[in-house]
């Protein structure tokens, strides 16, 4: 049987694991923060955080689903062109297949599941 999994509201905001420069990286220095949990499923779930910068994504493998607690990033979609500009309390998903770019404007944090 599994067990529930809580993140209180202090373990959100709170210091979060350095994880190194954002791989792929092609403008300023995303260095990377993580609070992976375990799910008890092949499911990757945790707290990202990420300083700005930006990089491409092509092809996404899976379907990312995050909630953006605090920060703001900027998301252009390769297939439509479209620019959409996140911030806090916005949600995403981004689905397999998905081609387009992340810019961080300002220090992001996110709740995420990738499955």
């Amino acid at each position: 049987m599994s067990a529930l999994i809580h993140l209180s509201r202090h373990a959100v905001a709170g210091d979060l694991e350095p994880a190194g420069r954002r791989a792929g990286a092609d403008s300023g220095d995303p260095q990377v923060r993580l609070l992976p949990v375990a799910s008890g499923s092949e499911a990757q779930v945790g707290i990202w955080e990420c300083e700005p910068g930006g990089w491409p994504v092509v092809d996404r493998p899976d379907t990312e689903t995050c909630y953006i607690i605090s920060g703001a990033a900027r998301l252009t979609d390769d297939a439509t062109g479209r620019v959409i500009d996140v911030g806090p309390g916005d949600v995403l998903v981004l689905p397999p297949g998905w081609t387009g770019r992340w810019d961080v404007v300002e220090t992001i944090r996110k709740a995420y599941t990738v499955f």
